[in-house]
C-alpha cells in the first residue's frame, strides 16, 4: 500500500484545511495510507491519520520569535527534528505540502530532510509566501521585489507580523536556498494567475501543474430557501457578499458604497460579519454573522440574485465558485485569480475600484437573471470545479511521480 503524507497548518478547517482533507480522503478511497501533519490551533475532527507538529505553547514561542525577529518558519527547531523522525518512521512514498507557514514547523529543517530523503514532493501553493521575504500577498501594494530579492519590506506589519526587525532580505535568500534544493518537486498553483507569478520567481526551476480548487457540489447546489421570507425582503434583489475576515482587502468599503448608490429595491447582504463590524455598517446592509453550516450558506447563495466579490487581492476565490454552484452569477474585480471562475455567460469582471462599472454590472446581471443563467452557472461549476474531478488530478500526479521515481 502506497503511503501519502500531507502537511498543512490547518486540519480539516478553513479553505486549505478542507481541501487537504478532501484530497487525503480521495487518496484513502483509492487505497493509499494517508497521514496528515498539522498545527495545533485550527483543527476539526479528521478521518485521516493525524500528527500534530507542536503544542499550543510551542506555537506561541514560534509566534514570539516571528513577531520580534522576523524569523517566521525558522523556529520550532526541536519539534521539527522530532517530526522528521516520525516522517522517517512512516516512510511515505509521496509528501504533499500545502501551507507550511503558520507557526508550526521549521521549513529550513524540513527542506533539508526532503532534499536528503529524495521522496517525491507535491507542493500546492495557496498564496505567495513561498516566493517572498515576508508577506503572503503583494498585489495591493504593487510590490515586485519578490522577482529579484526582497528587502526593506513595506508589509512587515502584516501577517506574519514583525514589530522590530526587517529580516526580509535574509528570509528571501533562505527561502530561495531551501525551496530550490529539492529536485523531485512539482508545484501546484491553484490559479493561472498564481502560476504566472511562480514562473517569474525563483521557484520557476520546478515543474508547474496548475489545479483549480474544487468544492463539494452535493452541498453547494441550488437549494430551497426561505431566506427572503425570513428577513422580509421578498420584493428585493439580493446582492450578496461572503468573506471571513471583512476589511479593505475584501472590499468592505465597496459594499458600503454600493448599499448607498443601488436602487431602493436592491438589498446588500454580507455574510461572515460580527458584532464589532455591525457597528460600522450602514442600516441598509443586512449583516449575517459567520456560519459553519454549509447547508445554510448554500441556501443564502441560492436566494441571492447576484454574488459580488470586490476583492482587491485574491489568489483564486472559492466563494465565487460556491455561488456559481448554487446557480448565482458572479461580478468581481479584475484582480489575481478571481476572474478565472467567471465566464461571459455566468458573470462579469470589472476593473479594481471602478465602483460605477461594478454598479452597472450588478444591475445588468440582476435584471437578466433567469433560469437559463442559473443553469449556466451551475454547469460551469460542474464542469470545472467539482472537487472529485479536481482532486483526482492530484492522485494522477502522485502516480506519475511514483512511476518516474521507479524508472
Amino acid at each position: 500500500m502506497a503511503k501519502l503524507l500531507i502537511v498543512n497548518a490547518a486540519l480539516n478547517m478553513g479553505s486549505t484545511g478542507k481541501i487537504s482533507e478532501q484530497i487525503g480522503l480521495l487518496a484513502k478511497q483509492k487505497g493509499w495510507e494517508v497521514y496528515m501533519i498539522h498545527g495545533p490551533r485550527y483543527k476539526n475532527p479528521s478521518q485521516l491519520n493525524t500528527i500534530q507538529s507542536v503544542s499550543l505553547f510551542q506555537e506561541k514561542l514560534h509566534g514570539i520569535e516571528s513577531l520580534l525577529l522576523d524569523r517566521h518558519g525558522l523556529s520550532s527547531r526541536c519539534s521539527t527534528k522530532k517530526l522528521i523522525e516520525k516522517i522517517k518512521n512512516i516512510s511515505p512514498d509521496i509528501i504533499h505540502l500545502h501551507n507550511i507557514h503558520g507557526y508550526y514547523l521549521n521549513y529550513k529543517l524540513l527542506f533539508e530532510y526532503l532534499c536528503e530523503a529524495k521522496i517525491p514532493v507535491v507542493w500546492t501553493l495557496h498564496d505567495c509566501w513561498a516566493m517572498t521575504g515576508h508577506c503572503v500577498h503583494f498585489t495591493m501594494m504593487g510590490c515586485d521585489k519578490w522577482k529579484g530579492g526582497c528587502d526593506s519590506c513595506i508589509q512587515s506589519r502584516t501577517y506574519p507580523i514583525s514589530i522590530f526587525w526587517d529580516r526580509s532580505k535574509k528570509n528571501y535568500r533562505q527561502k530561495k536556498v531551501s525551496f530550490t534544493s529539492v529536485n523531485n518537486m512539482v508545484l501546484v498553483p491553484v490559479s493561472f494567475w498564481l502560476a504566472d507569478i511562480v514562473k517569474n520567481s525563483f521557484l520557476k526551476k520546478h515543474p508547474i501543474n496548475m489545479i483549480h480548487n474544487g468544492i463539494d457540489l452535493s452541498v453547494f447546489k441550488p437549494q430551497k430557501s426561505d431566506f427572503k421570507q425570513k428577513y422580509n425582503i421578498q420584493t428585493k434583489k439580493i446582492i450578496l457578499g461572503v468573506a471571513f475576515g471583512w476589511g479593505y482587502r475584501k472590499g468592505l468599503d465597496v459594499f458600503i458604497e454600493l448599499s448607498q448608490i443601488l436602487p431602493s429595491d436592491y438589498q446588500v447582504v454580507l455574510v461572515g460579519t460580527n458584532d464589532d463590524l455591525d457597528k460600522k455598517l450602514p442600516v441598509q446592509i443586512l449583516s449575517i454573522h459567520r456560519t459553519s453550516n454549509q447547508q445554510e450558506l448554500a441556501e443564502i447563495y441560492t436566494a441571492a440574485d447576484v454574488f459580488v466579490n470586490p476583492t482587491r487581492e485574491e489568489v483564486f476565490g472559492m466563494v465565487n465558485v460556491e455561488a456559481l454552484a448554487c446557480g448565482t452569477p458572479v461580478v468581481t474585480f479584475k484582480t489575481g485569480g478571481s476572474p478565472e471562475s467567471v465566464s461571459e455567460d455566468t458573470g462579469m469582471v470589472v476593473d479594481v475600484d471602478d465602483v460605477s462599472s461594478l454598479k452597472r454590472a450588478v444591475i445588468q446581471m440582476a435584471q437578466t437573471s433567469n433560469e437559463t443563467l442559473q443553469k449556466s452557472c451551475r454547469q460551469r461549476a460542474l464542469e470545472y470545479f467539482d472537487k472529485n474531478k479536481q482532486y483526482e488530478k492530484y492522485i494522477y500526479l502522485y502516480e506519475q511521480m511514483l512511476k518516474e521515481k521507479n524508472v
